[in-house]
Formats: structure tokens, C-alpha cells, sequence
């Protein structure tokens, strides 16, 4: 497997896929047409400042997956409106956007930091080992992460989100793999794949336990405090495996990652054609993948139709196959 360096993400009823500094968001309307959004991504100058900055440049990445992120997904959820925004109703809905990020964010340290933090708090007189009660927290929170996770898998709008993460997650292992980006090539395809946010998540969950079990400070105020400051470290400490992972093809690093493949399975569901097709739409948006196989294969690749518009590759192809007299 080739590392190919795109990433992306599922949205609502479509795919947004990034490579450096330009993303594109792929989504089916309800006419059935697929339209697509190219444009810069934000935040590139900052990206390019730190980019060669360990941890520093996670945290930066992980800031600016999540506002991409948010910013895509309610993109993609503007088609299903039944009517259309207004223009002078942009800036309420820009900061109606902030505002639910940052309720969401705060909604994601209180069930996956605060709660935890407080069931493991209230062994204290039980457990005396605060590094036993450290890990005891760290596993309620992946309990309560892949409970999370199964559940809201069971909604249908989310179901289909999944589908199409599987889609996005078949389109890069097609194109890494070595084959050409089609609906056949795609379908045959793994969902699993080393740099998927799952996999960070997981890593996210892990680290915390190991660095919560070593916080032994007697005010549990300081203790929860420290917890929500040591966030963005331990999400720069994660982007660097995943990134790590991700470039790296042995038998170490794959066991290693195989926990963050197994979760995936409850954030990835097998895509129908429809939604392939959108992801290689995405793709096909910000990434030349026939370049990319070329330089694997040192040939040029053509598709068939640009074989059928040429005549003069099949007159030479013709006099090249032509049996001897």
C-alpha cells in the first residue's frame, strides 16, 4: 500500500475529501444529481507555519478538522432544507454554526472527561490507588465512547453518514492499493483504514489513560482542570501516530493499529454504488490519482473513454496487434 496523502471525512449524504490545502465536498441532492464544492482550506498559512513542529502541528490539524469539519457537514445539510437560506439570513446562520461548535465541543469534554473523571472520583474511598482509579476511568470512558458510537448508530440519518465514511474509507484504500479509481475497483475494498479520526479517537482515549493515571493532585479541582488543559497535548500526541501509522506498512505498526481498525467497524457501514460514486467525485475534485498510479507503474494511465476519442491511438494500437502476413 502506497501512501497517497489525501484524508477525509463523511457529511450528510455526501463525502468531503482533502488533500493539502484544498478540500472538496461531494454531495447527492435530492434530484439525485451530484454537486460539488472545491475551495481552499482554511487555516493553510497557520498549517504551513507548524508543519514541521511535532504535537504543535496536531493540535493545529485537530482544531481545524474539527471546524472543517462542522463547516462541511452543515453545507451538506443545507440541501435538505426545505427552503432556501436568504442572503440576509447569513450572519445568524454563521453564528448559529459557532455556536452549536462550541456547544458541542463542551458537550464532548462533559461526557467523555467530566463524567469519567467523577465515576472514578467516587471509588476514592473504595480504591485508594489513584492510578487503579485512573485506569478504571480510562476504560469507563471507551465504554461509554463505543456505547455512544452504537447508538447513535441505530439512527438512520447517522446510518447513512456511516455509509458514506465507508465509501470514503474504500475510495483512499483503492487508490493506495495500486487501481484505478472506479465503482468496481472501490466496491472490492476494505472500510478500514489506519488514519481514519476513529483510529485518533482511540488513541485520544488510550493516552489519556495513561498520562490521567500519573496526575496526583489532591484538589479535585486541579485534577479535573488538568484533565481538560492536557486535551490538546494528548490530540497532538495522537495525530503524530496516526500520522506515523499511516506512512508505515509492517507488522508492528499494523498490530498496533488494529484496535482503531476494529472500532471503525461500528463508524463505517458498506456503501451502496450510489455513495461510491459521490466519493470518487470528492476525490476526483482535489486529487490526480492517474498521475498518481503512473508514477507507481511509470506508464500513463487512460480511461477507455479516452481511448474511444483518440483514433489515432486506435490506429496505431490496431497496426501494433495486427498479426503478422
Amino acid at each position: 500500500m502506497r501512501y497517497c496523502g489525501i484524508g477525509g471525512q463523511a457529511v450528510m449524504e455526501g463525502v468531503m475529501m482533502k488533500n493539502r490545502d484544498t478540500y472538496a465536498v461531494a454531495v447527492r441532492k435530492p434530484d439525485g444529481e451530484i454537486e460539488v464544492k472545491k475551495e481552499n482550506s482554511p487555516g493553510g498559512k497557520m498549517r504551513t507555519a507548524v508543519s514541521k513542529i511535532p504535537i504543535v502541528r496536531g493540535i493545529v490539524s485537530f482544531v481545524d478538522s474539527l471546524s472543517l469539519g462542522m463547516k462541511t457537514l452543515t453545507y451538506s445539510a443545507s440541501f435538505f432544507e426545505e427552503e432556501e437560506k436568504k442572503n440576509d439570513q447569513k450572519k445568524d446562520d454563521s453564528l448559529l454554526m459557532g455556536i452549536v461548535f462550541v456547544v458541542a465541543i463542551i458537550a464532548a469534554i462533559g461526557l467523555f472527561v467530566l463524567v469519567p473523571f467523577f465515576l472514578g472520583e467516587s471509588l476514592k474511598h473504595t480504591i485508594r490507588s489513584a492510578q487503579i482509579r485512573g485506569l478504571i476511568e480510562g476504560v469507563i470512558r471507551v465504554i461509554l465512547f463505543v456505547i455512544y458510537v452504537k447508538a447513535i448508530s441505530l439512527m438512520d440519518d447517522i446510518r447513512r453518514v456511516f455509509m458514506y465514511h465507508g465509501a470514503e474509507h474504500k475510495s483512499i484504500n483503492c487508490i493506495e492499493n495500486g487501481m484505478e479509481l472506479t465503482v468496481e475497483n472501490v466496491r472490492k475494498q476494505s472500510m478500514a483504514h489506519k488514519r481514519c479520526g476513529t483510529s485518533f479517537l482511540l488513541i485520544v482515549m488510550f493516552l489519556s489513560i495513561l498520562l490521567f493515571m500519573f496526575i496526583s493532585v489532591r484538589n479535585i479541582g486541579l485534577r479535573m482542570l488538568f484533565r481538560i488543559l492536557l486535551i490538546p497535548l494528548i490530540a497532538g500526541l495522537a495525530y503524530e501516530w496516526i500520522r506515523f501509522a499511516g506512512r508505515h506498512d509492517n507488522a508492528l505498526v499494523n498490530g498496533l493499529s488494529k484496535p482503531g481498525l476494529w472500532l471503525q467497524s461500528l463508524t463505517t457501514i458498506e456503501p451502496d454504488d450510489s455513495m461510491i460514486e459521490v466519493a470518487i467525485a470528492s476525490v476526483n475534485a482535489v486529487f490526480d490519482w492517474k498521475s498518481f498510479l503512473g508514477e507507481e507503474e511509470g506508464i500513463e494511465i487512460l480511461s477507455l473513454d479516452e481511448v474511444d476519442e483518440n483514433d489515432e491511438i486506435l490506429d496505431a494500437l490496431d497496426r501494433y496487434f495486427e498479426p503478422p502476413k
